[in-house]
């Protein structure tokens, strides 16, 4: 009984603490579902839900006040590929979680579960403005990495709120190496896995009966692409060269369903057209203009902008630049669409296009639309009030609402910067004397 009595409070406590209505006024409110923003706007909060978006919106009594005069006000920043919660230090393989490389699964290895939401990485880019992140494992024994998740980077013990999410699958120069040293090898084993799933699909006991073979060790990873081949699930795809991207493409020929989602696509501005027609998305980094690889020879900070003009849904991510630690640095990158768009022969993004591929247009890739990327009624409410322009690097949050739910703007820098600003010298241990 006196168990049962203490459940109820805990969950009146939690309705409670979920149950507080916020009102940010007075701000230019960039709600992304329009392109023009609203001059002296406000946003209504009630339950963690987007319940009122515009201006003379009526202000409730018991709501607290969030005064934005002066400040815009924009959904929370989703940063499309990373692999922030999986990583504490990076050289301490103890720490390291992004692979399995002794593991007997490959597409059925699931992150998660691993996804520590005390990782000092996550206050670092949230008091930035990054409320969501798309977490992706790292290939290590075969194309395969496995399903990754979608978190959200609120201070609680809950961080997942999308657990296998997609797919991640390695091809290009890195898949060529791990399916045996050729990128048409990493290809056909892709190929030959999803037709695993497929009669796995059709029989599961069939499958077992004839033996585990082909790509897969064990039923579980033909089990785990099922929702792949099916489209429940999409497949993320890491592949740069424009005639891989072509390859990609040409699966869903083979595999009408199947929902691939491209990223790096370093040379996708290439063969744009072909991605737009097929409606394959992309997840970039933007500051790819270097050819550091063979596969990325047309590698151009202009790809895109002109991936974007031909019809190509385009999100950022922290493609291959420190992608543990810096989920925060995709505002970095949307702040240059537009610099690009204002260099002579630059094609970059609009303002208000630019701010679409760190909002609705992640959260479009992944399905989840409906409820994140836009400040809209009925939708959760991830809001950032800004003391500046949100795409420029002098800009700062000013608040951070995570599902309704301000979150302190501190981090492990923050409360080190504040302890020794203004340490007292004379305070201090007598140095060394030699």
């Amino acid at each position: 009984m006196k168990r049962v009595a203490l459940l109820a409070l805990a969950l009146v406590s939690s309705v409670a603490a979920r149950a507080e209505t916020i009102a940010i006024t007075g701000g230019t409110v960039h709600t992304v579902a329009s392109p023009q923003p609203i001059e002296g706007g406000t946003v209504l909060i009630r339950d963690g839900r987007i319940v009122a978006v515009g201006r003379n919106i009526s202000v409730p009594a018991d709501a607290r006040v969030i005064d934005a005069a002066g400040r815009a006000v924009t959904p929370g920043l989703f940063n499309g590929f990373t692999r922030v919660g999986l990583v504490d230090v990076e050289a301490v393989r103890e720490s390291n979680d992004t692979a399995a490389k002794g593991a007997p699964i490959a597409a059925a290895f699931d992150v998660s579960t691993a996804i520590n939401p005390l990782a000092t990485a996550i206050p670092v880019s949230r008091i930035e403005g990054v409320t969501r992140v798309a977490v992706a494992p790292k290939a290590s024994r075969g194309v395969f990495a496995g399903q990754g998740a979608l978190i959200q980077l609120g201070d609680g013990f809950a961080p997942v709120f999308k657990a296998r999410g997609f797919q991640f699958v390695e091809l290009g120069e890195e898949g060529g190496e791990l399916a045996g040293g050729s990128r048409a090898a990493a290809l056909a084993a892709f190929k030959t896995a999803l037709a695993e799933a497929r009669e796995y699909q059709a029989g599961p006991t069939r499958y077992r009966q004839i033996g585990e073979k082909g790509v897969f060790a064990n039923s579980a990873d033909a089990r785990a692409l099922v929702p792949v081949v099916t489209g429940e699930m999409p497949v993320m795809v890491h592949a740069s060269r424009a005639a891989d991207l072509l390859q990609v493409i040409a699966l869903k020929r083979e595999f009408p369903t199947l929902r691939p989602i491209i990223v790096g696509a370093e040379e996708g501005w290439m063969v744009a057209d072909q991605l737009a027609a097929a409606g394959v998305p992309v997840i970039v980094n933007t500051l790819e203009n270097l050819p550091s690889r063979f596969e990325t020879l047309a590698a151009t900070m202009n790809n895109p902008g002109r991936m974007a003009a031909r019809g190509v849904l385009v999100a950022l991510g922290t493609v291959s630049r420190d992608e543990a630690m810096q989920a925060r640095v995709v505002l970095q990158y949307a702040g240059n669409l537009v610099g690009q768009s204002r260099l002579p022969g630059g094609e970059g993004m609009s303002w208000a296009e630019a701010l679409k591929t760190v909002t609705l247009n992640p959260a479009r890739i992944f399905g989840v639309d409906k409820a994140l990327g836009t400040l809209e009624p009925g939708k959760l409410a991830d809001v950032v009030v800004w003391d500046g322009d949100p795409l420029d690097l002098m800009a700062a949050p000013a608040h951070v609402l995570i599902q309704g739910r301000e979150v302190a703007l501190t981090s492990r820098q923050t409360r080190l910067r504040d302890r020794y600003r203004t340490l007292d010298e004379q305070a201090l241990p007598v140095q060394y004397r030699h």
